[in-house]
């Protein structure tokens, strides 16, 4: 059960990808048998409860059950102490699906991860092309589950998933998101403006700057959650797709597996023919995502999880003035970069608001 399984999160710095490519494939693609409950038709994709791999051009970042982190990364000698090498964090998490339907993506991670922010709790926040998912510290999530029930939030026993009665049903494009909490050694903020100054002062200070690839070109695809003829055949599309993917360490690839859907991916554009000729992967293939990146590396570990404020701001708050146009935003908050990504035309918008925000920019 999701609710009651303990995971990892562990850091790979790049240059240190390819010692660990084979426990990589072997996390993605497990020899034992699938779970019981997995649906018919996905079975190697719904092996786990939740695993989440993702590259960036800074790391590569897994988010995966506690016992296979040991199993599969401690046996090849993994540091815990030196940032230059890998390393598995310390923390238990725990993975709670919650469903915010109904709220543009942006909006949408505010309405979640605002509230968890001004408690003091820490938080990764991951959507997916079908769901969201908040990943915190085993230790806080009473905590979690009460500021969310608070906010309306509501345990659906079907679902295995809090929902929001008060919300539409009509999901909007989702995305991959954030830690929301600055730092442990602090009072937490009262309000979501001072979550924002903090984290820009934050950034100013250890020299941080939003940096923009134009080079990558994202695009936010799933597999097939139905089972059709040819869902075996897709299947295996994807399987031999991933397998070009990580073998020759892409440049941006976010994959998300868990146990009641299928596979989705966040991924650059060049990587979709790895997939081959008959669309096997749902999601428009024509509107690209420019990735803002921030390179959190230089900051203590307990600091992780800036883009909560970015995004707070870009999404446009009340109280943000005459550049408070929301921009559409997806996330993507890994162990040491945090990641906003924009549609094309918002790309110079949402640079704009970021210089408003820090003179360094």
């Amino acid at each position: 059960m999701l609710q009651n399984a303990r995971f990892s999160l562990v850091h790979i710095p790049l240059h240190r990808y390819k010692a660990y490519l084979q426990p990589i494939l072997r996390l993605i693609f497990p020899v034992d048998p699938p779970n019981e409950g997995a649906q018919h038709g996905f079975q190697w994709a719904n092996r786990y409860p939740f695993l989440n791999i993702s590259i960036t051009p800074t790391e590569c970042s897994i988010v995966c059950l506690k016992s296979l982190a040991e199993e599969l990364f401690n046996t090849t000698a993994i540091s815990t102490t030196n940032s230059n090498d890998a390393m598995i964090f310390s923390e238990d998490l725990v993975v709670m699906s919650v469903e915010g339907e109904g709220l543009e993506a942006g909006k949408r991670v505010l309405e979640l991860t605002s509230p968890l922010a001004l408690v003091g709790i820490s938080i990764f926040f991951i959507t997916t092309y079908f769901s969201d998912y908040i990943i915190v510290p085993a230790k806080s999530k009473g905590q979690v589950v009460q500021a969310l029930e608070e906010r309306g939030f509501q345990f659906e026993e079907r679902a295995e998933a809090y929902v929001n009665p008060a919300a539409g049903h009509n999901r909007n494009r989702s995305s991959t998101s954030s830690f929301g909490h600055l730092s442990p050694s602090t009072p937490p903020p009262t309000t979501v403006d001072e979550l924002q100054t903090r984290t820009f002062a934050l950034l100013e200070g250890h020299g941080i700057l939003p940096k923009v690839d134009a080079d990558i070109r994202l695009l936010q695809c799933a597999g097939r959650r139905n089972d059709s003829d040819g869902s075996l055949t897709d299947e295996m599309a994807i399987q031999v797709g991933l397998t070009k993917c990580f073998l020759y360490q892409p440049r941006f690839l976010s994959l998300t597996l868990t146990e009641n859907e299928a596979v989705s991916l966040l991924l650059d554009r060049r990587l979709i023919s790895n997939f081959g000729p008959n669309n096997v992967l749902l999601g428009n293939k024509e509107d690209f995502l420019i990735p803002i990146m921030l390179d959190l590396q230089p900051l203590p570990l307990e600091a992780t999880g800036i883009v909560c404020g970015v995004a707070g701001k870009l999404a446009g708050s009340p109280a943000d003035g005459p550049l408070s146009t929301a921009i559409e935003i997806l996330y993507l908050s890994t162990a040491r970069t945090g990641t906003v990504m924009v549609e094309e035309k918002d790309l110079a918008h949402a640079l704009e608001v970021l210089r408003a925000e820090n003179k360094n920019v």
